[in-house]
């Protein structure tokens, strides 16, 4: 387990092992892990034991703070002293109110071992208080360090907000045929050469072979192709994939954990096992720090009985606790996660939610941004791009063919139908005839009509433009009474911010990338339309991995922007993992370290800002606490200074440092 300073960096693991694992963990120990952490959970929250807010700690600490400030206001401002025992009484049941959890805390910590932390720290120092007579002051120094201490933990709280398990989205039943009745089973109950049915909007649970005679699947979250696929009788179909029209039956092939999604999801834990955890500045220095002040108090309240001649114990005592006080880094572990909060807040105003602190930190270092394609710079919806007629009008062959696609349930139908509105409301279509993997034929108005692919022509031998071969978008083409009409292209539409969120990148000295299942030329269309450095395409998910993996060895500092379900091993070896919220897939999302909620090319750019942004008012915050502490330090060791200075000192670097902070969230990007 980390120092509890380590862990105030607003840093949250998500618990696949995402970070800082040096290889895949099985269940057991996964299990063994986790109830460990379970049995910490104290150590890692501050002075809390639970996720939830303990409202009987926080009631606690208002109270002691109201019975502090009615004994400084009775005795500073009406002179009214209280006797000894009375003050001690007072003093102590709001001591105990304000900074019990801190003693619990410390108390767990040093008897595991662990002495050198602030709560051991600042447990020494108001109880040393207690035992030379200045009460108040180590009530004060207490509750101080607990409204801290509540700071922190409401920043954590906010950052933990945001984290899920990642879920395994294969379906967990299945709906099996046997002796022609369906039977609901467990996924990994299906047997090789069992059927299995899949309704229309279902996906697919298992690796299998069609056995119905065609039916269309959404395959974009599995392998990255824009356009739907067509399956016929006795195609391979891939768990993961969705239904999109028909009822469909399905001989498994592949037992559930030797499905391709499994493997996927197992590559996303291989892949993080590989990425390191980025740790913040003051955890590393916090280790040193501590121990070192800590030793230096002890020294400044002993080692003067050998060198003073009238040496009193209970003042170098009390400058020791001084410089304890002063030297107590709950000012750098209050102002640092507030400063990595106020970054956080200002991301998720606008559209962008960062999974923990240190991912801000990640920000400042990516030097090149990776990308996927559909749904990531483009919609993932498909549109009419372009309209070629021969012969007639773009109107009435747009009308022409949406009629007849009213008999197809095909998303690019769907497309042109859409695209038409009321017109193809129009007419009718009769003697509608499907060609299985070629396209419709019927009569509208009494012409008879094609729409379909270049093969349809061809199977009818109508002569067609040979230039139309070459058109990179899925193509609808038209012939009327046996002649050709013209075509419609339909294609996944690139985001409207996509061109200026790249071109901004470049502005920032960042490389850009984009990898994608599609095929090579629809990406180096997308690619030269939005200047974009590298493009690669016709791959798998294996492949953007190998994609990744040469930029890393190449020193590349990597963020990796994706939605689907191929993208999350990506997305967890990249530095930074970058999901689209809106339109990506739940493993996608979970992965990530950040999610660009509404979808927009132009957020990562404002995270890479943020980041940036972060990084230097958290900076300006440990440059400010240190130079004070260094300061008050040496006045405490001289004698010059009192606790109530050294708290005021404190409490006023953090309080400057949260000023300093709460500035990032005025900030615009």
């Amino acid at each position: 387990m980390k120092d509890c300073c380590e862990n105030k960096d607003i840093m949250v693991v998500a618990p696949t092992n995402k970070i800082g694992a040096t290889a895949p963990v099985k269940k057991a120990e996964t299990e063994e892990l986790q109830s460990e952490e379970d049995s910490h959970t104290d150590h890692d929250h501050g002075t809390r034991s639970s996720d939830k807010p303990q409202w009987s700690q926080h009631l606690g600490l208002l109270a002691g703070l109201a019975i502090l400030s009615c004994v400084l206001v009775m005795d500073y401002g009406f002179g009214i002293k209280l006797s000894k025992w009375i003050s001690l009484t007072v003093n102590s049941i709001a001591y105990l109110l304000a900074g019990w959890g801190v003693l619990v805390l410390a108390f767990r910590k040093a008897i595991r071992g662990d002495i050198f932390n602030e709560f051991v720290l600042m447990s020494v120092a108001t109880l040393g208080a207690f035992y030379i007579g200045e009460y108040s002051e180590g009530v004060a120094v207490m509750v101080f360090y607990s409204i801290g201490e509540w700071f922190q933990d409401a920043a954590v709280d906010r950052a933990k907000a945001s984290i899920k398990a990642l879920l395994d989205i294969r379906p967990d039943k299945v709906t099996i045929i046997q002796d022609g009745k369906t039977v609901l089973i467990g996924s990994a109950e299906v047997k090789i050469n069992d059927v299995i049915q899949v309704k229309a909007g279902e996906k697919v649970g298992l690796d299998g072979e069609l056995q119905s005679e065609k039916a269309s699947f959404n395959t974009a979250a599995l392998t990255g192709e824009s356009r739907p696929d067509s399956k016929y009788k006795g195609d391979a179909v891939l768990a993961g994939m969705i239904n999109l029209n028909t009822v469909s039956e399905i001989k498994v092939t592949s037992l559930f954990k030797n499905s391709k999604l499994s493997r996927i999801l197992e590559m996303v834990q291989e892949a993080s096992s590989r990425k390191s955890q980025t740790q913040l500045f003051i955890s590393k220095f916090a280790k040193i720090y501590t121990p070192i002040v800590f030793f230096l108090a002890l020294a400044l309240a002993l080692a003067p009985y050998f060198f003073v001649e009238n040496y009193v114990f209970n003042e170098w005592l009390y400058r020791a606790l001084v410089f304890l006080v002063i030297s107590c880094p709950c000012a750098l572990v209050v102002s640092i996660p507030l400063g990595y909060f106020g970054g956080i807040g200002l991301a998720s105003r606008n559209g962008i939610l960062f999974k923990g602190g240190n991912f801000l930190d990640v920000m400042t270092k990516i030097d090149t941004i990776v990308m996927d394609k559909t749904g990531t710079l483009t919609k993932g919806v498909f549109k009419v791009q372009k309209i070629v007629p021969s012969g007639l009008s773009e109107k009435e062959l747009i009308r022409l063919a949406a009629i007849l696609e009213k008999n197809s349930t095909h998303p690019v139908g769907q497309a042109i139908i859409e695209y038409s509105g009321n017109d193809a409301n129009s007419g009718s279509a009769t003697a509608v005839e499907e060609i299985s993997g070629h396209g419709l034929t019927g009569s509208v108005d009494g012409k008879r009509v094609l729409a379909g692919n270049l093969k349809l022509l061809k199977k009818y031998k109508i002569d067609f433009p040979k230039e139309i071969a070459k058109v990179i978008d899925t193509i609808v083409v038209i012939a009327v009474d046996e002649k050709y009409a013209g075509y419609i292209t339909i294609a996944d539409e690139i985001k409207e911010d996509a061109a200026e969120g790249i071109r901004q990148m470049h502005d920032l000295n960042i490389k850009t990338v984009m990898l994608s299942g599609d095929k090579q030329s629809v990406v180096d269309q997308v690619s030269e339309k939005l200047g974009i450095d590298d493009a690669f395409g016709d791959l798998l998910p294996e492949g953007k991995v190998e994609q990744v993996e040469d930029l890393i060895k190449q020193g590349r500092h990597i963020a990796f922007v994706g939605d689907g379900v191929n993208d999350a091993p990506v997305i967890a070896l990249a530095d930074a993992g970058i999901a689209m919220g809106g339109l990506g897939s739940d493993a996608a999302i979970e992965t990530a370290d950040i999610v660009i909620q509404n979808d927009q090319i132009v957020k990562i750019v404002s995270a890479l800002k943020i980041g940036r942004l972060t990084r230097n008012i958290v900076w300006q915050n440990i440059i400010l606490a240190m130079t004070v502490k260094i300061a008050v330090l040496s006045l405490g060791a001289f004698g010059v200074a009192n606790l109530w200075e050294a708290v005021i000192a404190d409490v006023g670097v953090a309080f400057l440092a949260i000023l300093n902070a709460v500035r990032i969230q005025r900030k615009k990007i």
